[in-house]
């Protein structure tokens, strides 16, 4: 991939209805070099599909967060199991450094995070957290 692909690619994620002509203008590239070089990263599997976001799905979760935990033992498996079966928990990812998981979190409401916030505190084996609310997105990989 070099850096007309880059350049390709970051312009479809912020527009992936452009037309070939705006994506050609914008790289100083030809029509059919944007056309080649799509078709081309989907075969090689880089580009693996296009997506719409909704209104509604920006406005899904008016409260959000980001919780990070610290995990005493080899619990961590099983924290997540349990993370992961919350309805109000987005994404689990595991981590490097002072924090062993960052969970995101969404609810309609603050009293409702605050509820999962000391659901997930009360299970065995988190030995700390530390919680920040999410005020704007900028951007996003929906």
């Amino acid at each position: 991939m070099d850096d007309i692909d880059r350049k390709l690619i970051s312009a479809l994620r912020h527009d992936a209805r452009a037309s070939l002509s705006d994506l050609a203008l914008g790289l100083g590239v030809s029509r059919t070099t944007v056309r080649g070089r799509i078709d081309r990263l989907r075969q090689r599997g880089e580009i693996v599909g296009f997506s719409v976001v909704l209104r509604g799905d920006t406005a899904r979760d008016p409260v959000r967060g980001l919780m990070m935990l610290g995990i005493e033992g080899r619990g961590a498996d099983r924290i997540i199991r349990q993370l992961n079966g919350l309805s109000a928990v987005r994404a689990t990812h595991t981590t490097n450094g002072r924090w062993d998981v960052i969970v995101e979190i969404g609810t309609p409401t603050l009293e409702e995070l605050d509820q999962v916030l000391g659901q997930i505190r009360r299970f065995d084996g988190i030995a700390h957290s530390e919680t920040s609310l999410l005020l704007n997105t900028r951007k996003s990989g929906s």
